[in-house]
């Protein structure tokens, strides 16, 4: 899919003392486009959101949306910009009031049947629908975190960043609510930045990713050609568990336990996961992980083969 270029981040550093946290990045998101950053914590994933947004002053470099050059406290006297919406881990809602008020807080008075209208489908959106008469304060923290996408969403922002948007969540909700809410921004095209280090905020949703190491960027490219041609172990370790042999990545289902080949392996544990069990087993004094249909005893010595 090609999308018509709206955010452009040329030449981008950072840091907070006189240390970079962010060195030289460029990269552009288009127009209702899905774009995920992933690294480990303080790689600067949450930091280059900000700057995206106009907390910070850029040191070098240029932000763009559209024709808008994006600045920072220097230049605004207000953070932020009316067509940009940032939800971060902190979710600055009014405890005293209920979930649709939050969420309609700054939507047009003279227009009341309008603002009705979309504050409940925002309500929907998020999943909340059995909550909209309850005062935040009375919410959990996953609730609230919901409650902060919807009022981000309520003015129709053409860019929405969101900072481990599902952190918050319970696992039994994480999964409908993320369908809910990428479609929407896709139906609407609102382009998503997305910083997580969930793969499944990513994988079915991310029209691209990007991966942050020591200050720079790593890996740019779709969700899918990362996962299936990971070039280093941190790429691969975001996926799921898994293995080098001979200087090769092989993910823990790309490990099979057969009766014979010229490869051997001794059992160290196995841990039970819901579909199979992820065996761990000891290969050229390196450990490994293997997906198998049942537990191995501890100490067994196991033939493997590789499924390219």
């Amino acid at each position: 899919m090609v999308f018509l270029l709206m955010l452009q981040i040329k030449n981008l550093s950072f840091g907070y003392t006189k240390k970079e946290v962010l060195s030289l990045l460029d990269f552009n998101v288009g127009i209702g486009e899905n774009l995920a950053i992933i690294g480990e914590s303080g790689s600067g994933k949450s930091t280059l959101l900000k700057l995206i947004y106009g907390e910070y002053d850029l040191e070098q470099g240029e932000i763009f949306w559209k024709d808008t050059k994006i600045l920072g406290p220097k230049f605004n006297l207000v953070v932020g910009y009316d067509f940009m919406k940032y939800v971060s881990q902190e979710f600055d809602l009014m405890p005293y009031t209920s979930v649709e008020e939050n969420i309609g807080k700054f939507l047009s008075r003279f227009y009341p049947e309008e603002k009705e209208k979309r504050t409940q489908e925002l309500v929907k959106v998020v999943e909340l629908e059995a909550f909209a008469k309850t005062k935040v304060k009375h919410l959990s923290g996953g609730q609230k975190q919901r409650v902060a996408i919807a009022r981000a969403l309520a003015k129709e922002p053409e860019i929405l960043l969101l900072d481990e948007p599902f952190s918050h969540i319970d696992n039994f909700k994480k999964q409908s609510l993320r369908r809910s809410v990428f479609n929407y921004l896709k139906a609407q095209q609102i382009t998503c930045i997305v910083a997580s280090h969930d793969k499944n905020d990513v994988l079915g949703f991310a029209d691209q990713m990007i991966v942050l190491h020591d200050k720079k960027i790593i890996a740019k490219d779709t969700p899918s050609h990362l996962y299936n041609h990971p070039e280093s172990p941190l790429i691969a370790s975001f996926f799921g568990e898994f293995s080098i042999i001979d200087d090769k990545i092989y993910y823990a289902h790309q490990l099979k336990i057969v009766e014979q080949s010229d490869f051997t392996a001794t059992v160290k544990q196995s841990y039970f996961n819901g579909q199979n069990w992820l065996v761990e087993a000891t290969f050229k004094n390196q450990t490994i992980f293997i997906e198998h249909s049942n537990s191995l005893e501890s100490g067994i010595p196991v033939h493997l083969d590789i499924i390219k």
